[in-house]
C-alpha cells in the first residue's frame, strides 16, 4: 500500500501461487584438449576459452580437422558420431605461439607436381634456403606455404629449379609440447581461467554448464584425473576417465586398489571409469587406430538425455562409430564370470560385444561402487538427482529476498511438487514430494530470514539384473488328455 495520500482508487498487484520451474541442460559436455589452430581462420583461434560447438560443422570451423596427435577434433567426431543434439563446451589448451618445436636445416626435394611435404604438419616461421646455402629463397616470390598442411609449393616464376633440393628451416605446433598442467589450468591473478578451470564460468557465459567432463588422451594422468573429479563436483557434472592404452583387464580391476598402477583408485560418485580404449577406422592412414572410450561415452549419454531422457541408463546402448575395441572383453549376458561382469562388479564402464549385439556400452555404476552401495552409485540415479537439485535451486531465484509470510512458503512448496509431478509424469522420477516442516522452522530461523523445505524423490533405478525362478511343476502334466 502506498505512503502517499489518495483520495480515489488504486489498483495493488500481489504476486502469488506456484511459478514453473525449468528443467537445466544435460546433455552437455564439457571438452578440454588440444586441436590444430593452424587449421582455424585467425579470427576464430582460441586459447583457454570456452567455446560452444553444436554440430560438425562449428567443429571444424573452430578446431580444425582430426589431425594425428591432436585430442579436440577427434573427441567432437566421436561424440556427434552418436547422434544429434549434444552441446559441446570446447577449451583447447595449445598455444601457436609458444607449443612449437624448431626444426633445422630440414632437406627435401620438389617433386613432379612442385611441392614438398615437410616432416610435420601446423608449421610457421618458415625459411627456405638452397640445398648448399648461401640463397635464401622468399615466400611469395619463390613458393607458397601451406602453413596447416606443412606443404610448400614452389612458384614456376620464381629462383627456385624445378625439382630442386632445398633446407627448410621452420617451427611446428607439436602436441608433446602440452602438460598435464596446461589441461588442468589455473586462475591467475587477474581471474583469468584456463583449463579446465574454464569450465567454472560457462554459466555466467552461457546459461548452462557442463555436465559431463572429458580430457581425452590425458585424463589417464593421475593429477588429470583428480582435477577432472573436482570441477565435476563443483558443477555437478561426471567425469569420464579412461584407463591408459595398453591397460590389461587384470589390471583395470587391479587399479581400483591403493597397488594398482593406474588412475583408478577413487570412490568419488562423479568419476565414471572407462575400459578399455575402442578401435576406428582413419581414412588419412587407411588403418585402425586406437582412441579412449570417455569420448565415445559422453556422446552417448549425451544422445540417451535427448533421445530417451537424464534418467536412463547410457549402459546396453550400441557405440557408433567404432569398428573394435582395444582388448577383447569376454561377453555373455547370462555368465557372471566373464571380464565385462567382473569390469562392472569392480565399478568400471566397459564394452559388451556378443552374437549380434554390436559393441556396446556396459555398466550402470560410478566409481562409488563397490564402496557405496546406495542408489545413487548407479550414474543415471545420481544424474537425475543433480538435475533436480540444480533446477529447483536456479528457480529460488525469483523468490529470494521476498516477504516471508504463508504466501511465499506456499508458493515456493507448491512449486517444486508442480516440478516433481512433471518428472513423475515424464517417468524420471517414480515418486517424490516437497514438505515444510514447521517443527525444522523455528521462529528464530524465520526471523533470520531462513526457510527450510524437505525435498523427497526417488529416481528409477536400471533394470541391471532380471531373475527368473523356474520350477518343473508335475501337476501340469494333468493337462493331458
Amino acid at each position: 500500500m502506498s505512503a502517499n495520500y489518495l483520495h480515489g482508487v488504486e489498483t495493488i498487484i500481489i504476486e502469488k501461487g506456484p511459478r514453473p520451474i525449468t528443467g537445466v541442460k544435460t546433455a552437455v559436455i564439457g571438452l578440454v584438449g588440444i586441436a590444430p589452430m593452424l587449421d582455424v581462420a585467425s579470427a576464430d583461434r582460441t586459447l583457454n576459452e570456452p567455446v560452444v560447438v553444436r554440430n560438425p560443422v562449428d567443429a571444424a570451423k573452430y578446431f580444425g580437422t582430426n589431425r594425428s596427435g591432436f585430442t579436440i577434433p577427434a573427441a567432437l567426431d566421436a561424440i556427434f558420431d552418436q547422434g544429434n543434439g549434444p552441446i559441446c563446451i570446447v577449451v583447447n589448451t595449445i598455444d601457436p605461439a609458444s607449443n612449437v618445436t624448431a626444426v633445422a636445416a630440414e632437406t627435401k626435394t620438389f617433386a613432379a607436381d612442385e611441392t614438398l611435404t615437410l616432416d610435420h604438419p601446423q608449421v610457421a616461421s618458415v625459411v627456405v634456403e638452397s640445398d648448399g646455402g648461401g640463397i635464401t629463397y622468399v615466400s611469395g616470390a619463390d613458393y607458397t606455404v601451406n602453413a596447416a598442411d606443412g606443404i610448400i609449393t614452389r612458384l614456376s616464376t620464381g629462383a627456385i629449379a624445378s625439382g630442386a633440393t632445398v633446407k627448410v628451416d621452420y617451427s611446428w605446433l607439436d602436441p608433446s609440447t602440452v602438460l598435464a598442467a596446461d589441461i588442468i589450468g589455473e586462475v591467475d591473478v587477474d581471474g583469468n581461467r584456463s583449463g579446465l578451470q574454464s569450465l567454472i564460468d560457462t554459466y555466467n557465459l552461457f546459461g548452462y554448464v557442463a555436465k559431463m567432463i572429458i580430457a581425452p588422451g590425458y585424463c589417464t594422468q593421475l593429477a588429470v584425473s583428480t582435477e577432472m573429479i573436482a570441477v565435476a563436483d563443483q558443477l555437478r557434472a561426471m567425469a569420464l576417465i579412461d584407463a591408459p592404452a595398453g591397460t590389461t583387464v587384470s589390471e583395470a580391476i587391479a587399479g581400483r586398489g591403493p597397488s594398482g598402477s593406474i588412475n583408478f583408485n577413487t570412490s568419488n560418485k562423479r568419476a565414471i571409469l572407462c575400459y578399455p580404449h575402442v578401435k576406428r577406422y582413419d581414412t588419412d592412414t587407411d588403418s585402425e587406430v586406437l582412441e579412449p572410450l570417455s569420448q565415445r561415452l559422453a556422446g552417448v549419454i549425451a544422445a540417451k538425455d535427448v533421445e530417451k531422457g537424464y534418467w536412463w541408463s547410457p549402459s546396453n546402448t550400441e557405440i557408433k562409430g567404432i569398428v573394435g575395441m582395444e582388448t577383447p572383453i569376454t561377453a555373455l549376458i547370462n555368465d557372471s564370470t566373464t571380464e565385462a561382469n567382473a569390469l562392472n562388479e569392480a565399478g568400471i564402464v566397459t564394452l559388451f560385444n556378443s552374437f549380434g549385439s554390436g559393441i556396446r556400452a556396459w555398466g550402470n555404476r560410478s566409481a562409488a561402487f563397490p564402496t557405496n552401495t546406495a542408489p545413487e552409485n548407479f550414474i543415471n540415479v545420481q544424474r537425475t538427482a543433480d538435475i533436480l537439485h540444480e533446477s529447483l535451486e536456479y528457480a529460488m531465484l525469483q523468490f529470494l529476498d521476498r516477504p516471508i509470510n504463508q504466501a511465499l512458503i506456499d508458493s515456493i512448496r507448491e512449486s517444486v511438487n508442480g516440478f516433481i509431478r512433471t518428472l513423475i509424469q515424464r517417468g524420471a522420477l517414480i515418486d517424490g514430494t516437497c514438505i515444510y516442516d514447521p517443527a525444522k522452522n523455528p521462529e528464530t530461523e524465520i526471523a533470520a530470514g531462513h526457510l527450510t523445505f524437505d525435498l523427497e524423490f526417488m529416481p528409477p533405478t536400471p533394470a541391471e539384473r532380471i531373475t527368473f525362478e523356474s520350477y518343473i511343476n508335475i501337476e501340469l502334466l494333468k493337462a493331458l488328455q
